[in-house]
């Protein structure tokens, strides 16, 4: 009792120094447990050297992470990346696995099993790592995030149809036919059932958790529905993470949501380090120093060769430059179901044991420099994006028309739910106004009388430009994406200081920040939904409603004069002598 709690003492330990230190240096919080796994790992200090039941606690990482994904997509939001999921997806991963197999068949004299057993490994890419990195980065949503997310559920997946091929290879060719199609049936018939009967039951369970007010109860039942559709599918031969992404996108059609999002976070975010630190373990430095020629090689093709096989998908399927090669850099890492592939082959002695630790050695190192890979390409393709005229010409000019009659309106940056209230309001008031989006949804979804929905990204100068930034009466930022929202605040600045700029933030974490960057007002949703119901209290509790409102206004003064001494302290007056 007393050595494991030493273990747990060390690791939590290890674990909060690493993310401290990340936090210092603006690392990846990934890094910091793949970098714990190594220090305390079998290859390191040894004191996880036995991982199982370490191994068996963190899978459920990668369990709670699906689930939170399909919180974020809803079944018609899927129904809408089909051709993501089984076009692009399908064609990326038949592509890397074709290519990887004749690489290792005729390039390392293996034979044709091996080579595909190894191909079907690298296929893969890590959900955990790229789904963590895209949600940090507000890109979920982008239209590269989406290709990737597409990518990714197409890999989940065919993890089952890749487990049940892979022991195939080792028999007569005449059983892998078969196999698959029993995989395929299964597949399907796992995946309706769930859906069907999910659509029928999710939304009553939660009513009736709903109406005992137990917060305890609530918690209970949402680890009750991601363990139990994860034992469902696992227990069909699917993988754990599937079921669980499948009960996430059911709830997302409820009206629980936003509470089961923040319910399931702690769990989700200490789980999937502890999975991390299992994938460090993995790595031994030793092996690596010692063939290091070999695995750069390794590392290279790996990399390099899936990158420019998602090029040549995302090329096809008529992506400009930037958003390929984000798309590529996102997916051009090994992932956890690969590392399980690699260990199965191995087993089935598929690959011998230099091949093995060749590609499990590649695979982590992979993995490891995906967050700088993804980061520094992003920055890449931000200053192509901003410079490559030859594939923006045409979207600045269907701005440049939709707003060259227009006059003291109104720019509205995202046409989400908050931007298509701001419309309708507009529109009452007989207010124009030109809203910029990236989602082609929003585009083509209705919209108020007197308004203009267009494609457009507002931290974009030429394109704000083209909206008529010159000759707008205010500029309202309605996403909630912090970073572009200080870009498109700094660029609006650096030609309209005179124009009122309407921010919208998820809460008051960045609201110094934005106001620095020179916000004309700041609308927190959090602190604003707290005023209403303080007001709405106040009034059923028969306070005359001019008076509750006198409150709100007072708060709203004060919050607003801490923030301009904090912002601008020269401004303040100083004492009569």
């Amino acid at each position: 009792m007393h050595d494991n709690l030493l273990v747990l003492l060390l690791l939590l330990t290890a674990a909060v120094a690493a993310i401290a230190l990340a936090h210092r240096f603006r690392l990846p919080a990934i890094l910091a447990y793949l970098a714990v796994g190594i220090a305390l790992g079998p290859h390191g200090a040894a004191v996880l050297a036995n991982n199982e039941q370490v191994s068996g606690f963190a899978e459920f990482g990668v369990v709670f992470l699906m689930f939170s994904i399909g919180l974020e997509f809803s079944l018609q939001r899927l129904k809408t990346m089909r051709t993501l999921v089984f076009g692009f997806g399908s064609a990326q991963m038949a592509l890397t696995a074709v290519g990887t197999m004749l690489v290792t068949w005729y390039g390392y004299d293996q034979g044709w099993r091996a080579g595909l057993a190894v191909g079907l490994a690298v296929a893969m890419s890590s959900t955990a790592i790229v789904a963590k990195l895209l949600s940090e980065r507000f890109e979920l949503h982008s239209r590269s995030g989406r290709q990737t997310m597409g990518v990714l559920l197409f890999q989940d997946l065919a993890v089952v149809p890749c487990l049940i091929l892979l022991p195939a290879l080792a028999n007569p060719a005449e059983d892998m036919v078969r196999a698959m199609s029993l995989a395929l049936l299964q597949v399907v018939a796992v995946l309706a059932l769930l859906v069907w009967a999910g659509q029928n039951l999710m939304r009553r369970i939660y009513d009736v958790v709903a109406a005992r007010r137990s917060e305890e109860l609530f918690v209970l039942a949402t680890l009750w529905v991601v363990i139990g559709l994860a034992y469902a599918t696992g227990a069909a031969g699917l993988s754990l993470a599937l079921g669980a992404f499948v009960g996430g996108m059911l709830i997302s059609e409820t009206m629980y949501r936003h509470q089961v999002q923040a319910d399931i976070r702690p769990f989700r975010d200490i789980l999937l380090g502890l999975f991390f630190v299992t994938i460090g373990m993995m790595l031994d430095l030793g092996y690596v120093a010692t063939h290091l020629d070999g695995l750069i090689l390794a590392v290279l093709l790996l990399v390099g060769g899936k990158g420019i096989a998602v090029l040549a998908v995302a090329f096809a399927a008529r992506n400009p430059v930037d958003i390929a090669l984000r798309t590529a850099a996102q997916l051009a890492q090994a992932g956890e179901f690969g590392l399980v592939l690699t260990g199965m082959a191995y087993n089935l002695e598929l690959i011998g044991d230099d091949v093995f630790q060749v590609l499990l050695s590649a695979m982590l190192v992979s993995m490891f420099i995906a967050p700088f890979l993804i980061e520094r390409v992003a920055r890449i393709s931000g200053q192509m994006a901003r410079g490559d005229w030859s594939h923006k010409a045409m979207a600045i000019h269907e701005v440049a028309v939709a707003g060259f009659d227009l006059d003291q309106h109104v720019i509205i940056c995202g046409f989400g739910r908050t931007g298509r209230r701001v419309g309708e309001f507009l529109a009452r008031e007989e207010i124009p106004f030109l809203a910029l989006d990236l989602d082609p949804a929003q585009i083509r979804g209705a919209r108020p009388p007197g308004g203009r929905v267009v494609f457009g990204s507002a931290d974009r100068l030429e394109v704000i430009q083209a909206a008529g930034l010159a000759r707008a009466r205010a500029v309202v930022i309605a996403y909630p994406d912090i970073p572009s929202a200080e870009r498109v605040l700094r660029l609006v600045r650096s030609q309209r200081p005179d124009v009122p700029v309407i921010v919208r933030t998820p809460d008051d974490t960045h609201v110094r920040q934005l106001k620095a960057a020179g916000a004309t007002e700041i609308v927190p949703e959090v602190v604003e939904g707290s005023l209403m119901i303080a007001t709405e209290t106040l009034t059923q509790l028969g306070i005359p409603v001019e008076r509750a409102m006198a409150h709100v206004r007072t708060a709203r003064a004060e919050r607003h004069a801490s923030l301009l001494n904090d912002v601008m302290p020269e401004r303040r007056q100083k004492p009569r002598s």
